[in-house]
């Protein structure tokens, strides 16, 4: 009865989706809650008519990338950067609809 997780699903233009900000708490990973709110942004692209749906994370993120790469994306580009205080690798993932 409380919430445990959160996804956004953002217009980025006609045709373009993008999934933003995955989150579940501690507590409740591993329930599978993650692919369930993944599945949901992909199932609502999909009726808004969204033909591409994309998002970026980093490959630090093992958990998530594997519900990303589970759930059809597919890895289309890295690139290194600094933040947080440390040197990391982003990723942009995409999935056709």
């Amino acid at each position: 009865g409380q919430p445990v997780g959160a996804v956004f699903l953002v217009h980025q233009d006609d045709e373009v989706a993008k999934l933003r900000m995955l989150h579940v708490e501690a507590a409740a990973r591993g329930l599978g809650i993650g692919k369930r709110l993944v599945a949901e942004c992909v199932t609502q692209a999909r009726a808004c008519g969204y033909t591409r749906l994309v998002l970026w994370t980093n490959d630090i993120l093992v958990a998530a990338r594997a519900i990303y790469e589970r759930a059809g994306f597919k890895l289309v580009s890295e690139e290194r950067h600094h933040s947080f205080g440390k040197e990391l690798t982003g990723q942009t993932w995409e999935m056709d609809l």
